[in-house]
């Protein structure tokens, strides 16, 4: 329009030529539309919640370099000894546990105090505390000498548990070792060392002060090799060294399982024995992990491997060489927790009752001696024991229906509860055995007594919080290798917390919270593990740039390519229509 009026109007310019020039200056407008419309296909912005990358390696560093540690106060008292300085003594029992432990400082190890009382024989006392024992102190005289009898071991767990009650409230676990010397009283050297139930150990015997090198050795191996490290072999936290799921969850499934129905079927009162002795073991292992219990009875379950007949146990037997094929994974469907999720740890317990073609089914050692409790474990899988039934004369005819009874699931049960003992570590039999003697270990109805559970706190407080470090690191370095990566508000918030929590695990470990600190760090392990296999991340992390731009390329280019050439096109039209206005310009001057 603007051409056709200025042709109709010879009064601008004789010389007006409507090809090549333009009175009018081009507009902006169809340029700024057709490049906002390009940019908003080159400027696509990736929402990505921020993330506390300098809080994820300020907790690497420091578990790094200062590994956690728990205060634990020793206190050794020893009964009826005549003339025994306790600073020596002091300085020899802290010597002793100094080169047990070779003054480690890994994490999970004890930062311990030392205190030692010498009571004599008129019940006075010298002691020498350690400065950080500020809570409690032995009451002279309490601890009588004729309170060690023979038979009387749980009364005298509970006995010393009232001398130091409330020593282990504060500023770490009191653990005590009384040494009590009965003078020759019977004429006898033997010496009994009994670790009771609660968090105390006792060594009484005759003439304890004539061998006064050996006493002190031994107070000072309960202190480190049973206080410390539970009486475990092995002492390191590298690895996946107890059996609970990244989310701190285990499931104990409890099977049992009828090989052959057709000659006898056999049922079991389940419930009774999970509220009688199976709960009081959740309730303690709590802090470590959350547990629940299911049940189930099976039918046309073989084993795998094959039993040979003996003639002179009058048994069929299957060797210790036969246990890795002895599970049957193609006809035992033992995996049917609908409650465990893909991180929690399932923990397989078998009652396996053999049929009438192999009864009775007995387990040989390697040493040639028939197993007590007739059953194994599979490491990180859980336990099998086979369970022969009292008749082993079948029917076909009319396979008889039983229950077992509650006394022989009684027994069942405690042997899958020592099996699952083993399966965190610990020994499964009643007495720890080193050079310098035998213990006596007085079990708990818990299934671990107070110090065992100390142990695992300790030691599964430093394991999450480890794990819960290499997670973040790890999701950290993927999150900035990846800048197109989306990052929601969940992951962000996950990872606040899951940091929260672990610094709140280690406040509670330095105060001596074993408890509060193994739950603590059980939370901020999940939440860690939550944030990195989050599916957002999964999808993104196995999606290379490669793939995407395959994938998407046929939905986008098309659309891209229009709006690329519309640019282009819309960029050289203003160039033009531009040119013709300044040519205009300078005509219009020079005339």
């Amino acid at each position: 329009m603007e051409e056709i009026s200025d042709r109709l109007n010879p009064g601008i310019t004789p010389e007006f030529d409507p090809k090549t020039m333009r009175s009018t200056k081009p507009g902006l407008k169809r340029l700024f539309i057709t490049s906002s419309v390009l940019f908003s296909f080159l400027l696509v912005e990736i929402y990505r919640s921020p993330l506390p990358f300098h809080d994820i390696d300020s907790l690497s560093d420091q578990l790094e370099s200062t590994p956690l540690r728990f205060p634990c106060n020793f206190h050794a008292v020893f009964v009826g000894f005549r003339s025994t300085d306790p600073d020596n003594l002091r300085s020899q029992i802290q010597d002793g546990i100094n080169q047990l432990t070779h003054q480690s400082s890994q994490c999970g190890s004890c930062d311990f105090s030392l205190s030692v009382t010498v009571q004599n024989r008129e019940d006075q006392c010298s002691d020498t505390l350690a400065h950080s024992s500020t809570t409690c102190s032995y009451r002279c005289g309490v601890i009588k000498r004729n309170g060690f009898s023979v038979g009387l071991d749980d009364t005298v767990d509970e006995s010393l548990n009232d001398v130091f009650s409330g020593c282990s409230e504060n500023s770490g676990k009191m653990y005590s070792v009384v040494v009590v010397n009965k003078e020759n009283a019977n004429g006898g050297d033997e010496v009994k060392a009994v670790v009771g139930k609660r968090r105390h150990a006792w060594i009484v015997g005759n003439g304890l002060e004539e061998r006064y090198g050996d006493i002190v050795a031994r107070v000072s191996e309960i202190f480190v090799q049973v206080f410390m490290n539970g009486g475990r072999e092995e002492d390191s936290i590298q690895g996946e060294f107890m059996p609970v799921g990244s989310d701190g969850k285990i499931v104990l499934s409890f099977s049992l399982l009828n090989s052959n129905p057709r000659d006898w079927v056999y049922d079991w009162d389940f419930q009774r024995i999970d509220e009688a002795l199976l709960a009081p073991v959740t309730k303690a292992l709590a802090p470590i992990a959350n547990i629940t219990v299911e049940s189930q009875v099976l039918y046309h379950t073989p084993k795998s491997s094959f039993s040979s007949w003996d003639k002179k146990l009058q048994s069929y037997i299957f060797r210790t060489s036969d246990l890795p094929f002895f599970v049957n994974s193609n006809e035992w469907h033992l995996d049917t927790s609908a409650g465990a999720s893909g991180r929690s740890k399932i923990l397989q317990f078998v009652v396996y009752i053999p049929s009438g073609k192999e009864c009775p089914l007995l387990l040989q050692l390697p040493n040639v001696e028939i197993s007590k409790t007739n059953g194994f474990i599979s490491p990180m899988w859980g336990g099998v024991i086979v369970w022969n039934p009292g008749n082993c004369d079948k029917d076909s005819e009319s396979p008889s229906r039983n229950t077992i009874s509650l006394q022989d699931l009684e027994q069942i049960v405690e042997i899958f509860l020592g099996q699952f003992r083993q399966l965190f570590g610990f020994k499964s039999e009643a007495k720890y055995t080193t050079g310098l003697g035998t213990y006596k270990i007085l079990t708990s109805e818990r299934g671990f007594t107070e110090w065992e559970l100390d142990v695992l706190s300790r030691k599964h407080t430093c394991f999450n919080l480890h794990s819960c470090s290499t997670t973040l690191g790890s999701l950290s370095r993927l999150v900035r290798s990846l800048p197109r990566m989306i990052i929601k508000d969940e992951i962000g918030e996950q990872v606040k917390y899951s940091l929260k929590a672990a610094k709140l695990a280690q406040s509670n470990a330095s105060l001596g919270g074993y408890s509060s600190s193994a739950s603590s760090s059980r939370e901020a392990r999940s939440l860690a593990e939550n944030a990195f296999f989050h599916p957002s991340i999964m999808s993104v992390s196995y999606f290379s740039y490669e793939h995407c731009f395959a994938v998407y390329s046929p939905f986008f280019l098309p659309v891209v390519g229009h709006v690329v050439l519309a640019a282009v096109r819309e960029w050289k039209r203003y160039k033009q229509e531009k040119a013709k206005y300044l040519t205009w310009l300078t005509r219009k001057k020079t005339t």
